[in-house]
């Protein structure tokens, strides 16, 4: 007797079971069925195969990066009305004053997108950016921001992006994991922000630490012929453990556990060995033969997994720098920037020139921007601003060099073609082949899915 009945599948998989049950019935059911990463096909056909998803946590300066403001200059001291409510209602806001922005803007590339002195490198890419001055968010709190920038919700635990993605399309290399997370120590909400939450177990994000061993444990202790006749005795009696107890989903991701585990022993290290990375390709990125930590060898590391078949790679920044979060004094950009900006632009251009670009999808984001204003003039820092921020997406499916959406003069809102978090997801999706309306899971007599009861395509960035 098996917990893993093939007829099923082939029946679910089957271009007559497409059309007599919804998808997002079929395809949660292939995934309950007994291989949940097992490669899927988009709902419908398009470019992007995989995402790189690029986060820097703490809340960058839209208005000192990639938004330029003239009129915030302009007007820098002077005092405006507290007319908004969270503002009213905030402590040590009574008064505010217009910040001006620290670093000035120029033209890049044809397009001419104006990008500031602090991101030299990636100011050069912007003919390859499709950049969005006009997202918001729904909560000015890191916690709340960042666990709605990653699972669209900003008060509950629920499956984050990646491994909404890893449950759509499944996994082309089962020796390495389908949602991957590299990161030198916890973001806000910590695990929340790879959590596969209700989703099954398979979809977890795994965590990547930079250094000597990425990985904890992956060197087998014993020989792989004896290891392999082990796990074929242990699988034997993991399998018949299981059947009695109805294919528990949990217990079921935990066998699948070992599979994957066996097979990392030979793809992890394998992946993260530079070794065979040329001179000139380390030195783009900013590394040092032999090193292994620094936002270069994420973002190499990054490359290197989705090249052998991960689905979504999250790269979070919150290395010896720390992290974005400039209350005290804006001048901790210039060190922030300077980390990711030359490693950020190496990828997108190792990307390109592998001919990647074209079917990968690079997402940067952070959770909120930082206000224009503060409450006095002579202020060094810059508060948590959820009304409107800058991110950018580039490669697959993506148009190229353009600028969507605007804040106003002083970019304390954003005023034309509003992106919310929602919508930025639902087109994250939709590059990836999905309408975000439809990849839905059922969780205690409901059917979830990414975006809620929320979201629209933004179709301007859409190539």
């Amino acid at each position: 007797m098996t917990s893993r009945p093939f007829p099923r599948r082939t029946f679910l998989q089957s271009a007559v079971a497409g059309s007599l049950l919804f998808p997002g019935v079929v395809r949660q059911l292939l995934a309950d069925s007994g291989d949940p990463l097992a490669p899927l096909p988009a709902q419908f056909p398009a470019k992007a195969k995989r995402v790189i998803f690029l986060f820097m946590t703490g809340g960058v300066s839209h208005v000192d990066t990639f938004d330029p403001k003239p009129a915030l200059t302009r007007d820098h001291g002077k005092e405006i009305k507290a007319d908004h409510p969270e503002i009213k209602n905030r402590p040590g806001y009574e008064r505010i004053f217009l910040k001006r922005p620290q670093w000035e803007f120029a033209p890049h590339g044809q397009c001419g997108t104006e990008v500031s002195t602090l991101f030299p490198h990636v100011a050069t890419c912007v003919d390859q950016l499709a950049l969005i001055r006009s997202l918001h968010t729904s909560h000015s709190n890191h916690y709340n921001a960042t666990l709605g920038m990653h699972t669209g919700s900003f008060a509950f635990a629920r499956p984050s992006l990646g491994s909404w993605v890893s449950y759509g399309l499944g996994t082309v290399n089962r020796n390495l994991p389908s949602f991957v997370v590299i990161a030198p120590k916890q973001t806000y909400a910590g695990t929340q922000v790879y959590a596969n939450d209700f989703l099954p177990g398979a979809h977890q994000g795994t965590l990547v630490v930079p250094g000597p061993e990425p990985v904890a444990n992956i060197a087998p202790r014993t020989p792989a012929g004896r290891q392999a006749l082990e796990l074929a005795a242990l699988q034997s009696l993991n399998e018949a453990h299981l059947v009695p107890r109805d294919a528990d989903p949990l217990l079921a991701a935990r066998l699948r556990s070992f599979e994957t585990a066996f097979g990392m022993q030979m793809a992890v290290p394998d992946a993260f060995d530079f070794q065979t990375e040329n001179a000139a390709t380390l030195a783009s990125y900013g590394l040092q033969r032999g090193q292994t930590t620094g936002f270069g060898w994420q973002c190499l590391a990054a490359r290197r997994l989705v090249e052998r078949g991960v689905r979504f790679v999250e790269l979070i920044d919150t290395g010896s720098s720390g992290n974005w979060d400039a209350h005290g004094d804006m001048m901790s950009h210039v060190p922030l920037a300077k980390n990711v900006d030359q490693p950020v632009a190496a990828l997108l251009r190792d990307l390109q020139q592998r001919g990647m670009l074209d079917d990968t999808l690079v997402v940067w984001t952070t959770e909120f921007g930082r206000t224009p204003f503060n409450n006095t003039a002579d202020a060094k820092g810059r508060e948590h601003h959820p009304w409107a921020f800058s991110s950018w997406l580039a490669g697959a499916g993506v148009k190229r060099g353009i600028v969507h959406g605007a804040t106003d003069e002083h970019g304390l809102r954003a005023v034309e073609q509003p992106v919310h978090v929602h919508d930025f997801h639902a087109t994250i999706l939709h590059l990836m082949g999905f309408d975000h309306e439809r990849l839905t899971y059922r969780h205690a007599g409901r059917d979830y899915r990414l975006t809620d009861v929320f979201g629209h395509v933004v179709r301007e960035v859409l190539a």
